[in-house]
């Protein structure tokens, strides 16, 4: 029977998840964005800390968008556990500081005692994180709780054994070849009415969607739904960033990964112009032999994305259905759009695009 309703509703669920789940307003991500970023340079501790990239030898992790359940059937993280686990390792192992960028723990459809009871393993890991000072925990739309709740601190105390301040946001900041360069990381969902943290939106996570979702065990968060055209609400987010000097901004909260303002299908897109522009047939044929399993999608992108800034980046999220996972990592003076894929029995790690930090500068 289950089988059945996944056929018949499976297309009106993806459509309704992508029609109600974000109505976002230009001018309200405007206001929320800057009023964010001037408040952590002018107080900084206060809604975010200021960090120099040369701090943790200017490593760092960016993930998003965990979505920790309780491994019910609308426990979108239980799939993408074993990735996870594997990166944080890895970047433990090799002095990475932790940034959790929002939605880390799905808190609208789930109380924290759950979540905690269902992924000890993966909380302990985190902890390593924090017991060597490498953690910070910024809160988004569905976690929200941690932000607000009068418990929150204490709950967090619980789950990691010592105190953990939440913020929403932070900035890095380094400078290269004499030009100053700032990062702005925050999860994203600012100015967001519909996923904001209002009362309706709410209930109906809870109440209605959370349950269908558990019985059908459909995920959203597929990359094939969402992979060749940029979010509205990411075009608002990068319209916002170009504005800005000297400063890049990485968020979450889409869980569609961008790298330099542009989707990977998008760059592909670019690519494929400049190739057609320098007779480059090898180019030409290496971007034909990737793009053909989503051909019609590419035929419709009909920007000229070479007049993009580098200025927005997206990590894209934890939760993807196959149980890949991906992030923002900087090392060395690069900034590279990483996944962690589980298509064998260890999960590895792949560079699916990076950038010297230099470069973008320039």
């Amino acid at each position: 029977m289950r089988k059945l309703l996944q056929y018949l509703f499976r297309k009106p669920i993806l459509w309704l998840s992508d029609r109600f789940a974000s109505r976002p307003d230009k001018e309200r991500i405007y206001n929320a964005l800057s009023k964010l970023y001037n408040s952590i340079l002018e107080e900084p501790g206060e809604k975010g800390p200021v960090i120099s990239l040369d701090d943790y030898g200017g490593r760092f992790i960016i993930f998003s968008d965990q979505h920790k359940g309780n491994r019910n059937g609308a426990d979108d993280f239980v799939t993408a556990e074993a990735s996870y686990l594997a990166a944080l390792e890895y970047y433990y192992q090799n002095n990475f500081c932790f940034i959790g960028l929002g939605d880390c723990e799905e808190l609208w459809e789930n109380l924290f005692w759950q979540v905690k009871k269902a992924y000890k393993a993966t909380f302990e890991l985190e902890g390593r994180f924090l017991s060597q000072n490498a953690f910070i925990k910024i809160f988004g739309n569905h976690d929200l709780y941690w932000a607000n709740d009068p418990l929150a601190s204490f709950e967090l105390e619980n789950i990691y054994g010592q105190k953990v301040k939440v913020y929403e946001g932070a900035i890095l900041t380094t400078e290269v070849n004499g030009t100053p360069l700032q990062i702005l990381c925050t999860h994203g969902h600012q100015g967001d009415a519909n996923s904001d943290g209002n009362w309706f939106t709410k209930f109906f996570i809870a109440r209605i969607w959370a349950p269908l979702q558990s019985f059908l065990r459909i995920n959203p968060n597929e990359p094939s739904n969402d992979s060749y055209k940029k979010t509205i609400h990411n075009e608002i987010m990068y319209e916002w960033s170009a504005t800005q000097k000297n400063m890049i901004l990485i968020t979450g909260h889409t869980h569609q990964p961008v790298f330099e303002s542009l989707t990977h299908l998008e760059r592909l897109h670019r690519q494929m112009r400049f190739a057609e522009e320098h007779k480059d047939e090898s180019l030409i044929a290496k971007i034909n032999d990737e793009v053909k399993t989503y051909q019609k999608r590419f035929d419709t992108l009909d920007e000229d994305y070479t007049a993009i800034k580098p200025t927005y980046y997206n990590t894209g999220c934890c939760c993807f259905s196959d149980g890949d996972i991906t992030g923002i990592e900087i090392e060395n003076g690069f900034i590279r759009l990483i996944k962690w894929q589980h298509k064998t029995v260890n999960p590895s790690r792949v560079v699916l695009e990076e950038k010297l930090l230099s470069d973008l500068v320039k």
